[in-house]
């Protein structure tokens, strides 16, 4: 790329009511074809997908959308967000794709989710696998208790985007090239008050899918979970443990890379995003 370069990203808003609030969501996208859909992790926004979305191969192929979920990144948080506390539920995580998905007018889309955006990809697999035409899990299991403390990331004593950077830095991978993991870092340090820790309120304390989770039919659509084999949050562990429960599912373990592989290694993690596409049209 030289310094001239213009990328093919657009980035544009749309209005969406969420939750009985309008919302002015923010979203990016690249190129034409089947459409995915393309959901950040805890905490960061749709820069984490920037390299898949300027990448010509996948974009000649597929249109990518990428949105910031409310609160996060350019969307606005809705009027009178100064009185409320930023807590995350399955439920709204829920309306909100599907009102993106509505408002886009997008028939049946592939969901790509890394953290806890493959986590609602798999309660969007288990509630309503008839809209989409597949499921990329990324970093995804059924339930991930914390292994610290979420009520550091919001607090008067200590700088919350920062402490997020520091759990973000824990979950990299060693290989992953300098520039990318202090970008994927720079993210999180960005991040506005207290969302990160809302964001964690539903990744680390809703257990729901725990019961449910083998009512997943991937005969409707199918769901292919992907992780990292230097994750610290989402170990493969639990990534198989959770495949196992999914009649049908598909896993890899992608070496050399961490909880967020589309921003920590871009390089290393496009191929398994190419055999994951390739995944949903089986």
């Amino acid at each position: 790329m030289t310094t001239s370069d213009i990328e093919t990203i657009t980035g544009r808003y749309v209005n969406c009511k969420i939750d009985g609030k309008m919302h002015r969501i923010y979203f990016e996208e690249a190129g034409r074809g089947e459409p995915i859909i393309c959901l950040h992790t805890a905490g960061a926004d749709t820069r984490q997908w920037q390299h898949i979305l300027n990448d010509s191969e996948i974009n000649g192929q597929y249109r990518l959308i990428a949105f910031d979920m409310p609160w996060h990144g350019k969307s606005s948080p809705p009027i009178g967000w100064e009185t409320e506390e930023y807590n995350l539920t399955t439920s709204v995580y829920i309306e909100t794709i599907l009102a993106f998905k509505e408002a886009l007018r997008l028939d049946k889309p592939i969901i790509a989710g890394c953290s806890m955006g493959g986590r609602i990809a798999l309660q969007l697999a288990l509630s309503h696998s008839d809209k989409f035409a597949g499921f990329i899990a990324i970093e995804a299991s059924d339930f991930q208790p914390a292994w610290y403390d979420i009520d550091w990331f919001h607090r008067p004593d200590a700088h919350g985007g920062e402490m997020g950077a520091a759990l973000v830095s824990a979950n990299i991978a060693p290989q992953s090239p300098t520039e990318h993991k202090w970008l994927t870092q720079w993210m999180f340090m960005q991040s506005g008050p207290g969302v990160f820790r809302g964001d964690l309120t539903f990744y680390t304390k809703d257990d729901s899918l725990l019961k449910t989770i083998t009512k997943i039919d991937t005969s409707n659509a199918p769901v292919h979970i992907l992780v990292g084999e230097y994750d610290l949050t989402c170990t493969p562990e639990n990534a198989k443990q959770t495949a196992n429960k999914i009649k049908g599912a598909t896993l890899k373990i992608m070496p050399n890379i961490g909880h967020f592989p589309m921003s920590e290694n871009p390089d290393e993690f496009r191929p398994h995003f190419l055999e994951a596409l390739q995944k949903m049209k089986c």
